[in-house]
């Protein structure tokens, strides 16, 4: 399928066109603001479906609003209309449409000639009517205050907040791209208005403080519940405004004679991540816990770990190695310790169910025998 794609420079088509270059079943054209209606004419006459993203939004000049959005949408239903054939057009509007300021009436005057165009010459048409679009590669500055304040907290710019309980509603750009990319089965001769989901609303108060705890995590090693729904979208947007010299950060390593002990991860409800090593014949350990739990991975080397009952001094020992993936857990009541019994240093790998509290520690010191 032959794919054209206008304002193949901006933030949404750099998404869409690296998405559909993953799938052989495209080819792709692209239309840019250098482009003259001549080449967009012969660009048209090739394509099979338009994904029409090109638009103004902030502008030098107002009058950009009408030659960037309606003119160039009405160039572009023109050149279909030379080309005899239907081409399936899908369009990125704005929920602004509804608005009356000039980049709103613009959607909103490009949406009725697309559904002119669409009644007259039943040409299939979907409409996105997008909110605020936020990800990867959107630029601060310019159309999204998530992009800004990203940007600007990564790199130790104030992130100015001028109304801190304004709610905005977003849709993440992964969204917004699985939606363009369904859309291009569009039959229907009736025009379409498509919505993306799922949209999300944050005061900007709280996006600035969401956003500025990304950046604390590196300091704190307190990571945010970054695994689903906005949070997941917003730290993977703010990882991509860091610059390449800020992709990897130093960690707080605690030594002494027996090895190395290092925090690596901690969360507030799930524990945290940490390894240690063993020089050989080293033991570490020595406690037992009342409520804390560990699971323990011998990444590298050769270990026992020795286990004494608080109460019936039953004596238990597990041997181990990193050539067999295995965890060992300590359990609640027990006396546990762990010793390099190879030639190697030893690495293991610890997450505990809790994060360390110095206050706290529910690691109480006794021998195992």
């Amino acid at each position: 399928m032959r794919a054209l794609i206008t304002g193949a420079n901006g933030f949404i088509a750099k998404n869409l066109i690296i998405r559909l270059e993953e799938n052989s079943s495209f080819e792709i054209s692209t239309f840019t603001r250098s482009d003259d209606n001549q080449r967009l004419i012969s660009l048209v006459k090739d394509a099979d479906i338009i994904f029409h993203l090109a638009g103004e939004n902030r502008p030098k000049s107002i009058e950009d609003f009408e030659t960037n959005n309606v003119q160039l949408t009405q160039s572009l239903c023109d050149a279909v209309k030379l080309t005899g054939r239907k081409i399936p057009i899908i369009f990125t509007s704005s929920t602004q449409s509804e608005l009356n300021n000039p980049y709103g009436v613009s959607k909103k005057t490009s949406e009725e000639i697309l559904r002119q165009f669409s009644q007259s010459f039943s040409n299939p048409i979907a409409i996105f009517r997008l909110p605020g679009v936020f990800g990867k590669w959107c630029r601060p500055d310019y159309n999204s205050v998530v992009a800004t304040f990203c940007n600007n907290i990564a790199h130790g710019i104030p992130a100015v907040v001028h109304d801190s309980e304004r709610v905005i509603t977003l849709v993440y750009i992964d969204d917004v791209v699985d939606s363009l990319i369904k859309a291009v089965g569009l039959q229907s001769l009736e025009i379409q208005y498509v919505a993306v989901g799922p949209e999300y609303e944050i005061s900007l108060k709280d996006l600035a403080a969401q956003i500025q705890l990304f950046k604390d995590s590196r300091t704190t090693l307190i990571t945010e519940n970054v695994g689903s729904g906005l949070i997941r979208c917003l730290y993977s947007t703010y990882l991509s405004y860091l610059l390449p010299a800020q992709f990897a950060y130093e960690l707080p390593a605690h030594s002494d004679s027996r090895g190395v002990f290092v925090e690596m991860l901690k969360t507030s409800d799930s524990g945290q991540f940490s390894f240690f090593t063993a020089l050989p014949g080293v033991t570490r350990g020595g406690h037992y816990h009342h409520s804390k739990t560990e699971k323990f991975l011998v990444a590298q080397g050769k270990a026992v770990f020795k286990f004494r009952h608080l109460v019936t001094n039953e004596m238990i020992e597990i041997h181990t190695s990193g050539s067999k993936p295995e965890i060992v857990e300590s359990i609640p009541g027990w006396v546990h310790d762990i010793t390099n019994i190879g030639v190697d240093n030893l690495i293991v790998l610890l997450w505990a169910n809790e994060m360390f509290d110095r206050h706290l520690p529910d690691t109480i010191s006794s021998p195992i025998n």
